[in-house]
């Protein structure tokens, strides 16, 4: 997903852009513990990256009311607080709540992308394209809550305007339309998913080191 490219940064993803980051002898990060590193300190950056793109965003795009209303909102909310928590108090508890939204949503969004083929653009169809790249994770009333039903991974990409709590109600139609054109269509239990993230950078960190090492 290109608006959450961490490679190479801070990972190094798939095995033919490790390989190729490898040979190059370029190093970022310790990336053969990079599994180990993910769960805190990919959440961590999020925060800043987030928190900065969002003012780019608005800068770049001349989104001047926008600015404004970001603006009002975080003084806000300051105002509200402050005087109850103090200053050091609302600080730690607004950036710990920042941290854990962003680790639940790396967590549920990444699980459908890290584990899936990395590489550079095929000129496949659309269609083919957003099927390779992503994969869904199994539907259940938990799975869907817990998810905000990005569980429906590969619809949220096939329509990303439509709400995605009817994301299920076109799931089957896709799942037939891939079937009809021998289109592969990934879906897996949550704990899996989330196995596979950790799994899947180890696997990648080793063709970067061995690359590196011996390419």
């Amino acid at each position: 997903d290109p608006d959450l490219n961490m490679h190479p940064f801070l990972f190094t993803l798939g095995k033919i852009l490790s390989v190729e980051l490898g040979k190059k002898k370029k190093k970022y990060m310790p990336y053969k513990y990079q599994h180990n590193y993910f769960s805190f300190l990919a959440p961590m950056v999020f925060v800043v990256f987030m928190q900065t793109t969002v003012i780019r965003f608005t800068i770049l795009r001349k989104k001047w009311v926008e600015l404004i209303f970001i603006i009002l909102y975080n003084i806000r909310v300051c105002v509200m607080y402050v005087p109850i928590m103090g200053f050091t108090s609302f600080m730690a508890y607004y950036w710990l709540a920042r941290c854990l939204e962003s680790t639940w949503f790396l967590w549920v969004s990444q699980m459908n992308h890290i584990p899936m083929n990395i590489d550079y653009d095929k000129n496949l169809d659309w269609v083919s394209t957003q099927l390779a790249a992503t994969c869904n994770v199994d539907q259940s009333l938990f799975n869907d809550w817990f998810t905000g039903h990005l569980n429906f991974q590969i619809e949220h990409h096939l329509f990303p305007t439509m709400p995605r709590n009817n994301f299920w109600k076109v799931a089957p139609l896709v799942k037939s339309l891939c079937a009809k054109h021998g289109v592969p269509y990934h879906c897996k239990p949550l704990l899996t998913a989330f196995g596979d993230i950790l799994h899947c950078l180890k696997e990648s960190s080793e063709h970067w080191e061995h690359a590196y090492l011996h390419g």
